[in-house]
């Protein structure tokens, strides 16, 4: 009979067989024909004897006798299943026993298949097929979990940098809410930056105008994650505090002194920008107010944020805006301005839609009615309090600390011992 190939009985993955029987002649009937097929064969007359050659040198198959001296077959099988190995071992039980009692036994032990001596060639060569076959799919198995893993970890370390990356992003993001509060004295500012993931869409902000003035905005941009969170970064330099003559909001006169654009034409002059000039599928909603701190007059423009909630001294809470659309929607799109006047205690709150449209346990949302109901709560909670506690209500309202939108809020509360009567 000719050798095998790796498309005979072996199927390249056996190669290596052990041969376990306390009869002499046994183990050289068997042996004799598996050398003929091209296997590498070792011998053992006992299963101590098996188990230290199984330790040194993992066969791929093994075929023993059950009824040997000292240890037996089932034995040295049950110790066999528990040796730690690359591959698995495929393992014959060569027996006369028929009962199916018996065979259970056996395969409860850990046996995979089982010849009944004396052990026919033919039959023999066929379970060492069957085998194979085996053996072939655990090993396909083994080397695609083993890609796989590599893959994972692989991957892993991409997340674990990009990870990394995201913290030092959200760092920086941040940071373009460096100042959370400020006293004017006539009236203080707080902000609040809440994103749902590492970075997001929102923005809040404040800039002086002049000794009396200040410029307030709150901005959402659409979407999430990091493209959302550059165009932020972008927007914070549109509006920046510390370098005036960028600020897109600011003119400055032929006297070297800085003064404020009607919010409307800075709206509009945004969006003739985006729409112009960065190439983006994103838009923004946002809201420019310009506060008089000495009259408490607000001017304000809207494109598209959500009505700002102003609180009058008594708790009494109204929304008020125009609507507008977002910026960089629709090309020469115009924008308009309206006006409130703050006295004594009122306080204006500019906020993204990720308040309001914070969805409750029940799915129903906040909406306006709910985010006033929270605001008549904390009437008398002031400045960074009142901010921090209206994101403890929302979480309690939404169930849930992690909120599926971004939260970014502005608090503008003039103080009421200036505006006596």
């Amino acid at each position: 009979m000719q050798e095998l190939s790796e498309t005979d009985a072996g199927g390249g993955v056996i190669r290596r067989v052990l041969v376990v029987d306390d009869s002499r002649l046994q183990r050289r009937i068997l042996t004799a024909s598996l050398q003929r097929w091209g296997f590498e064969v070792q011998e053992a007359e006992s299963g101590d004897d098996a188990l230290e050659l199984c330790r040194d040198n993992p066969p791929d198959l093994v075929m023993s006798d059950w009824m040997m001296p000292g240890l037996s077959g089932l034995e040295f099988c049950k110790e066999f299943r528990q040796m730690s190995r690359d591959h698995y071992g495929y393992f014959i039980l060569l027996t006369s026993k028929s009962d199916k009692d018996e065979v259970a036994l056996g395969l409860d032990a850990g046996a995979d298949d089982f010849l009944t001596k004396p052990v026919n060639a033919a039959e023999l060569r066929a379970r060492i097929s069957a085998g194979a076959r085996i053996l072939r799919m655990e090993r396909e198995l083994t080397e695609k979990n083993r890609l796989i893993k590599t893959t994972l970890d692989e991957l892993q370390t991409l997340y674990d940098l990009l990870d990394s990356d995201l913290i030092e992003a959200k760092k920086l993001q941040q940071s373009l809410v460096s100042e959370r509060y400020r006293d004017f004295g006539p009236a203080e500012v707080s902000l609040m930056l809440h994103s749902a993931g590492h970075v997001g869409g929102d923005l809040v902000g404040m800039f002086p105008i002049s000794d009396q003035r200040i410029g307030l905005y709150g901005i959402d941009v659409s979407g999430h994650g990091i493209s959302s969170a550059l165009m932020t970064a972008r927007l914070a330099g549109y509006l920046s505090s510390s370098v005036p003559e960028q600020n897109l909001a600011l003119r400055k006169t032929a006297d070297g002194r800085f003064v404020a654009r009607p919010p409307s034409e800075v709206i509009a002059n945004l969006n003739r920008l985006i729409m112009s000039e960065m190439e983006t599928e994103h838009f923004f909603t946002l809201l420019l107010a310009d506060v008089d701190l000495a009259s408490g007059k607000v001017i304000m423009s809207q494109a598209g944020h959500p009505y700002p909630a102003l609180q009058r001294a008594n708790g009494q809470v109204e929304f008020v805006g125009r609507g507008g659309l977002p910026v960089g929607l629709i090309d020469g799109a115009e924008y308009q301005q309206f006006e409130v006047t703050m006295a004594q205690g009122d306080r204006l709150l500019i906020h993204s839609d990720g308040i309001i449209e914070c969805a409750g346990t029940s799915g129903a949302l906040l909406d306006d009615t709910g985010l006033a109901s929270i605001l008549r709560d904390l009437r008398q909670t002031r400045g960074m309090a009142c901010l921090e506690s209206l994101i403890w209500k929302l979480s309690e309202f939404a169930g849930d600390a992690d909120f599926a939108d971004d939260v970014s809020a502005l608090l503008l509360e003039f103080k009421p011992s200036l505006f006596p009567g």
